[in-house]
């Protein structure tokens, strides 16, 4: 069997059988793939809580200042990035704003875990395009591989727009007709040629 080329930057999209019903109908952009395992964000779950809220609950700004905010930070929706360490947010970017800790993934997106970029997205500073999820979807050496190999998800390269662009309740749909297929034609049961 011949290894899977490691996939960051790419989207993972749930197939209809998906046994773990936490990822049903789910898009995960890969932040890190490597034969020690794999890290993702859910772009398409989102979250009660919303990007104020958050702000206020790290003590960034007062709940009164909450209406002072850029319309883009305060419409900014929080998704449920996925089911491990759900208290942890992460910020997907553009690359055109930085900070020290931000982590390329691509050549145009990054990936930053700490205060200092939503204190600039809450100042109106931050990046041109951003996505804020707390928790994240996490895979050990092989598992994912083993997912895919076992009709668990479709792969396909990520994209800006994709990304950061479009309704979050039709990315699903949305990244699926990105690569030709239609979801009313996917199948629940697992076939090889």
């Amino acid at each position: 069997m011949t290894a899977l080329p490691y996939l960051e930057n790419h989207f993972l999209i749930a197939m209809p059988g998906m046994r773990d019903e936490r990822f049903a109908r789910a898009v995960i952009y890969l932040c890190a793939h490597s034969e020690e395992g794999a890290m993702g964000l859910i772009i398409n779950q989102p979250q009660q809580l919303a990007f104020p809220d958050i702000l206020v609950q790290l003590g960034i700004l007062e709940q009164s200042e909450a209406i002072r905010l850029p319309q883009e930070a305060r419409n900014m929706p929080v998704r449920n990035g996925g089911p491990v360490d759900r208290s942890r947010g992460f910020v997907l970017h553009t690359d055109d704003y930085v900070v020290e800790s931000s982590m390329p993934v691509s050549d145009s997106i990054c990936l930053t875990a700490t205060v200092d970029m939503l204190r600039a997205i809450s100042l109106g500073q931050g990046p041109r395009h951003a996505l804020m999820a707390l928790g994240y979807a996490g895979w050990g050496a092989g598992q994912l591989e083993m997912e895919i190999g076992e009709n668990g998800w479709l792969t396909c390269p990520a994209t800006p727009q994709l990304l950061f662009e479009g309704n979050i309740e039709q990315k699903y749909d949305g990244v699926l007709a990105s690569i030709g297929i239609d979801a009313a034609n996917l199948s629940q049961i697992a076939g090889h040629a």
